[in-house]
């Protein structure tokens, strides 16, 4: 039997969801606490990878078990697990019904800061950056959905098959006093930090030290960007994923940006 997980998690304590020898991944405390719990060994397959400390307010997972169980497994799963991992809610499936390759499109959300603020260092990216040109970071952004190939922006193209993303939506939003920013993306794939590279390119067009033109060139040229340099992990949240047969909202309810309105934090109760 074929079941899926929807849950969230706060990254910012693991190196990143994958599975890996000698360090803590979130896919790896799932793994031991649902063989525990359901006291057979359990395999989890996750929708996509996320990075070392990288969120998601929106995550599907499936696994297989021989048999059902007859209590409460989401009350058991958030009772045993750390307080970062949040289970919402378990879904019967189709033994062919598959968390990762049947994933259409996936949304991110990256959070950034421009003062230093105790409460938002592990939920949004601080750069003390003063005077950044917004409108011209939006323009960047609104030009993504035009240009398919993103060769441009990923530091090791040669272990893909191709570069190219189906992006369908990016919007960089603005607080009203521009002290925060929210950059929304769309697609049906990324590649290794794509989002996080694009942002970095965002705060240099902000800066004035790259043009939109020079930015928008790149994608024409199709070659490397010079100064390939990720923003920084703890502001980047896999916020939604898409299947033909499930697309449930996310539990987790971020607020609109307002003068005194903060960046939320991931919650992580159900």
């Amino acid at each position: 039997m074929r079941f899926f997980f929807h849950i969230g998690y706060n990254g910012i304590n693991y190196r990143g969801w994958q599975r890996q020898p000698g360090v803590v991944s979130v896919q790896s405390v799932l793994e031991e606490t649902l063989s525990k719990v359901l006291k057979e060994p359990i395999t989890v397959i996750g929708c996509g990878r996320t990075d070392a400390q990288v969120h998601a307010s929106q995550y599907f997972f499936h696994i297989n078990v021989e048999k059902s169980w007859d209590y409460d497994l989401i009350f058991r799963l958030n009772h045993a697990l750390p307080e970062d991992i949040a289970v919402f809610d378990i879904f019967p499936v189709n033994s062919d019904q598959h968390a990762r390759f049947d994933a259409t499109k996936r949304s991110y959300d990256y959070f950034l800061h421009f003062y230093k603020d105790p409460f938002l260092s592990k939920s949004s990216s601080y750069y003390r950056d003063e005077n950044l040109n917004i409108p011209e970071m939006q323009r960047a952004a609104s030009i993504l959905t035009r240009y398919s190939d993103y060769f441009a922006f990923c530091r090791s193209p040669e272990k893909y098959e191709h570069t190219k993303c189906w992006v369908s939506a990016s919007e960089l939003i603005s607080s009203n006093n521009g002290n925060k920013l929210r950059f929304s993306i769309t697609s049906n794939r990324f590649l290794g930090s794509m989002i996080r590279i694009l942002v970095g390119k965002f705060l240099e067009i902000g800066r004035g030290t790259l043009s939109v033109e020079e930015f928008e060139s790149y994608f024409l040229k199709r070659e490397s960007a010079p100064q390939l340099i990720p923003a920084h992990p703890q502001g980047l949240y896999l916020s939604k994923v898409t299947y033909p047969y499930l697309d449930i909202p996310p539990r987790p309810d971020f607020s609109q940006f307002g003068e005194d309105v903060d960046l939320p934090l991931l919650k992580t109760q159900p």
